[in-house]
């Protein structure tokens, strides 16, 4: 019973595609899933999607492309939806030097907010980083008490940077590059991973897994990314997929 800790459910067209995308998910044996909001509007259509079903939560927060777009009243508008019982997370927020579609400086004075927003509501933050190890580091140690420890997600850092994130409490979430032959990195990560730190996502419909790369993504796949995971470590699938979901139901404080 597997769950997807990262998808975007809002991306899909409302109605029968996003009601297959999410039934497809339940055949797949997977037991919930945790939809992610990109900014103010995402994050209120993610709460919605998780108040039509039993099965889905949401994190809620913006995207740091989008953190020009930031201001005092989004900041509110995700405070008021925080309150809400299906919402189990901030985010995703973080940086992303990678595209820079916000200025850096915008990115980083956005992070420190919702890492704020984080510790005033009690809700694990997600974190988004790419081509930002570094500054992401900084930010996180620096605003240690601020906050609390919750996803670094799709992780494509190398083991150094997994130790650091582990001892500042975050939990590694592991995309559909895992199954990329060529991840070479990432594989020595999983390989070396604590069994209790480890999650699972598809990001959805983004990071298409083998054997359907080139293809829109969706929570089912997520078992092709766990059934990586179980091969890398020697493992068998049931037990990955068991600690897995039980590691997103300990971060998120899921209902078991």
């Amino acid at each position: 019973m597997l769950i997807d800790s990262h998808a975007h459910l809002d991306m899909y067209k409302t109605g029968s595609d996003r009601d297959g995308v999410i039934e497809r998910a339940r055949d797949a044996g997977l037991s919930a899933i945790v939809t992610v909001g990109i900014d103010l509007d995402s994050s209120t259509e993610s709460v919605k999607i998780a108040e039509n079903h039993d099965d889905v939560y949401t994190v809620i927060g913006t995207h740091p492309h989008d953190a020009k777009e930031v201001d005092d009243a989004v900041l509110y508008g995700l405070r008021e939806l925080s309150k809400n019982k299906k919402v189990v997370g901030i985010g995703e927020t973080g940086l992303d030097f990678y595209r820079n579609l916000s200025p850096q400086a915008t990115q980083m004075k956005v992070f420190s907010d919702f890492l704020h927003l984080s510790g005033e509501v009690k809700l694990p933050v997600v974190i988004h980083d790419r081509d930002a190890h570094d500054a992401v580091l900084d930010y996180l140690k620096a605003y240690r008490q601020s906050y609390v420890p919750g996803i670094i997600h799709c992780f494509s850092g190398d083991w150094e940077y997994a130790k650091v994130c582990m001892d500042l409490g975050f939990y590694i979430s592991i995309a559909g590059p895992v199954t990329f032959p060529k991840a070479k990195t990432l594989h020595e990560v999983v390989k070396k991973l604590p069994a209790d730190r480890i999650l699972v996502e598809t990001d959805c419909p983004f990071l298409t897994p083998e054997p359907y790369r080139g293809k829109r993504n969706e929570p089912a796949y997520v078992v092709h990314t766990a059934n990586a995971v179980a091969k890398l470590r020697g493992e068998e699938m049931e037990t990955v997929g068991m600690q897995v979901s039980d590691n997103t139901r300990s971060v998120l404080n899921l209902p078991g």
